[in-house]
């Protein structure tokens, strides 16, 4: 609900001073709201606050903060390093906050009920409170942390080896206590620790438990990977049963596999993929037909074929859901002999495959297709650098593939054609930042590289969404139980603050943002094409969208403005691809019987949730990684400037990017300058004295001024920033600081006049301010 100014201001007023109530007379005299007009305004807002629930009247006919029973309610812990925390009680409302004392036995993702002590503030989506008064559900029954052993005499005395501090941030106020039963393990050496008794009101940060496996020390190398894994139960070695069947798979692929199989040996087919890849799931084939359209294969490694319905294999990939990708190991969904070896498209190899071969116009359009089960052997494998090199002409790499260098040519052309049907019916084109970490033999980070993507990268990319599109529409329109990939519309809270962020850039949304389309978001984008601040609102538009996750239901794909959407073309490394492969040959032979279509239609549902709930655990333990290593890479660093962009505005401080995507963070509390008001819906920092203004996008100049490794934190120091023009109306001082200000207005000294000057030259020197790493 949209209030006006006055009325923001109103319940801000009750709000500080929720134990009082006043008449209409003394709120105009607070508000400096006299005349008969302004006057009748008042008791207007007055009384659409009460209607709306945010006020009372009292007895005596005065208005006061509505007094709030106590709700309860029931939803999921988020625990904070700095002892207080948050619970998520629906998926549309903003988080509860938890102070520290009200936590009680909590633990992070425990599924909680509290008592809601005080109301959501509407406008800012902040402002409440609440107390945890019971623990429904444990989310935690182990922890990976590093052992501190005790001394003969100390364990005498206490009953215990020693104590386990956690390595998760949130749980790093808390004490394991190790009980003699377990593992004895070294001191400093990283465990899982099973929990035996949890905190309580009387020991609220303390917990006993047995330490069930020694993972390995700290220093040694790849253990502070594995912790990782075990944190997040990732498994990453396969049971004995999962090898057994492994090791009844032939090496090569069988005449009789073959049989039943469209023969696609003859034709020119092959793969590219980065230089290190092993798991190669997806090959290509082009031609260019006489009447002007392209004829695309899309050949993806048929691993149903190995990997049967509730064989032990296929219940450790459905537990698994998804590889996982860290800086220096794949932890694959597969074992290495179907993942690198039987199913991956290897260079003149037979391997087994389904196809999806589409006939696609001159606009995009697909105008036919066929999904095969096929026999392949892919001519080549091509990487990448040498695809982008041909594309940029590079004789030696064109000379060195001649029969590649039509097909690649021809690829490009109809990329480009996919490329541009895609812009025109409004699909986002995100284009995130990713980057690469260099890492020696023991892990240890030597340089983190800003990873381009080519042409090669992007067209691989659109044969793909074309054929995931077009085996989703084939099964949309036979109305078969299916699996999806869906991207809901973005919620229109979130729309409104995105769209009120990008004013600050002078960039208007148009149109509603209760139902925006693609292409108004898509056109915002390229509004800001080339400018400082682009990569800042593309993330800040990631953020504000919905998650992609796997459903039953066609529900449309947002982000790439399709009508159905699927994932075909990973089933190496991804389940639902899987899943997918197993129902083109399930339907290939006709429609089902009932009972395996309600089979289908139970089973699906589950299958979906749970591989969305595995990707984002794979996405999470990917950045806790890729966190860690570039924090050991800044931990080399310090003392050093650097050129960034400020990447995120908070109330504490301001987030600022460097080139080479690392984040770190200038504390609010350094800046000493001036005294600073955080604007949450332009997210801006304003000096109320100086006027000098940060916003998101701008360049700035840091000092690397300390890491914490265990942490993952990031600080940095500012030197310099870009000088930008903002309206100081923007961000208003409250009455409350309008009043110290006049009553504490000092004269500034000679010495701060200086600095001020000094400031300003410094700021106006780089005008152009080029990203780049400075010698200090």
């Amino acid at each position: 609900m949209s209030l006006s100014k006055l009325e923001k201001n109103l319940l801000d007023f009750f709000e500080e001073h929720a134990d009082k109530s006043y008449k209409v007379d003394e709120v105009a005299n607070i508000f400096n709201y006299r005349g008969n007009k302004n006057y009748k305004r008042l008791i207007k807002a007055l009384n659409f606050l009460e209607y709306i629930g945010e006020l009372d009247i009292t007895a005596q006919g005065k208005y006061q903060r509505k007094q709030q029973k106590d709700k309860q309610a029931t939803g999921i812990f988020r625990a904070n390093a700095k002892g207080f925390g948050f619970v998520s009680v629906e998926a549309d409302e903003p988080d509860l906050f938890i102070p520290p004392n009200n936590i009680g036995e909590a633990m992070d993702g425990d599924e909680v009920e509290v008592t809601i002590l005080k109301e959501v503030n509407p406008q800012t989506g902040k402002g409440s409170e609440a107390r945890i008064d019971r623990v429904v559900k444990r989310a935690t029954q182990q922890l990976v942390g590093e052992f501190f052993a005790y001394n003969k005499e100390e364990r005498e005395k206490t009953g215990y080896l020693g104590f386990v501090e956690p390595n998760t941030v949130s749980s790093r106020h808390l004490q394991i206590f190790a009980l003699p039963e377990g593992v004895h393990p070294v001191d400093g050496s990283i465990v899982i620790v099973k929990i035996k008794d949890y905190p309580s009101a009387e020991r609220p940060n303390v917990m006993t438990g047995l330490v069930a496996k020694e993972i390995g020390h700290k220093n040694a190398p790849g253990v502070d990977i594995l912790s990782v894994l075990y944190k997040f139960n990732i498994p990453h070695e396969f049971p004995e049963n999962v090898m057994e069947e492994v090791e009844q798979f032939p090496d090569t692929v069988s005449s009789e596999d073959m049989e039943g199989r469209v023969d696609l040996r003859d034709q020119l087919i092959f793969t590219i993929d980065g230089a290190d890849a092993k798991d190669l799931d997806d090959a290509i084939s082009i031609d260019r037909l006489e009447n002007g359209h392209y004829q695309l294969g899309v050949h993806i490694a048929d691993v149903s074929h190995y990997v049967t319905e509730n064989s032990a294999i296929d219940r450790e990939a459905l537990e698994r859901g998804t590889s996982v990708y860290l800086t220096d190991r794949v932890v694959p969904m597969l074992p290495p002999k179907l993942s690198n070896g039987l199913c991956s498209l290897h260079a003149n190899e037979d391997r087994l495959t389904k196809s999806c071969v589409m006939t696609i116009d001159e606009q995009g359009k697909v105008r036919d297709y066929q999904i095969l089960s096929s026999v392949i052997s892919s001519s080549y494998r091509m990487t990448y650098d040498a695809v982008n090199a041909m594309i940029d002409g590079d004789m030696k790499t064109r000379e060195e593939y001649p029969e590649l260098v039509q097909p690649i040519e021809t690829m490009v052309e109809l990329h480009r054609i996919l490329e541009k049907m895609r812009r025109r019916r409004g699909a986002i084109d995100f284009d995130s930042q990713e980057a690469q970490i260099i890492v020696d033999e023991e892990g240890n980070p030597l340089d983190i590289q800003f990873r381009e993507r080519g042409v090669g990268e992007r067209l691989i990319e659109s044969f793909m969404l074309i054929a995931n599109e077009t085996i989703a529409n084939h099964f949309t329109q036979k109305e078969l139980p299916f699996i999806y990939r869906v991207h809901e519309s973005p919620d229109e809270d979130r729309m409104t603050a995105f769209a009120e962020f990008a004013t600050a850039f002078g960039l208007i949304l148009r149109g509603s943002t209760a139902d925006v389309a693609p292409k108004q978001l898509q056109t915002l984008l390229n509004a800001a094409k080339g400018e400082p601040y682009e990569p800042v609102l593309s993330m800040m538009l990631l953020r504000s969208m919905q998650q992609a996750v796997y459903s039953e239901e066609p529900k449309g794909h947002f982000g790439l403005a399709a009508r159905d959407y699927t994932h075909f073309t990973s089933p190496i490394r991804r389940y639902p691809d899987l899943i997918v492969h197993r129902l083109i040959t399930a339907y290939a032979k006709g429609r089902p019987n009932q009972k395996f279509l309600n089979k289908l239609t139970d089973q699906l549902p589950g299958i979906a949730d749970h591989s969305s709930q595995m990707e984002r655990r794979a996405v999470e333990a990917e950045r806790e990684v890729d966190a860690m290593k570039k924090a050991e890479y800044m931990a080399q660093h310090v003392g050093e400037t650097f050129d960034g962009t400020i990447s995120s505005i908070t109330s504490f401080g301001m987030f600022v990017q460097l080139p080479n995507t690392v984040e770190g963070l200038i504390r609010l509390d350094q800046m000493n300058d001036d005294y600073y008001q955080f604007n949450q819906q332009h997210m801006m920092l304003m000096g109320e004295r100086t006027g000098r203004a940060f916003r998101i996008g701008q360049q700035v100049t840091i000092e690397v001024a300390a890491v914490d490794v265990p942490e993952r934190q990031i600080d940095f120091t500012l030197l310099e920033s870009e000088q930008i023009e903002v309206d100081s109306s923007i961000i208003r001082p409250t009455r409350k600081q309008k009043r110290n200000k006049k009553r504490h207005k000092e004269p500034q000294d000679h010495q701060s006049k200086q600095a001020k000057k000094k400031g300003r030259k410094k700021q106006s020197k780089n005008p152009n301010f080029k990203m780049k790493k400075r010698k200090k």
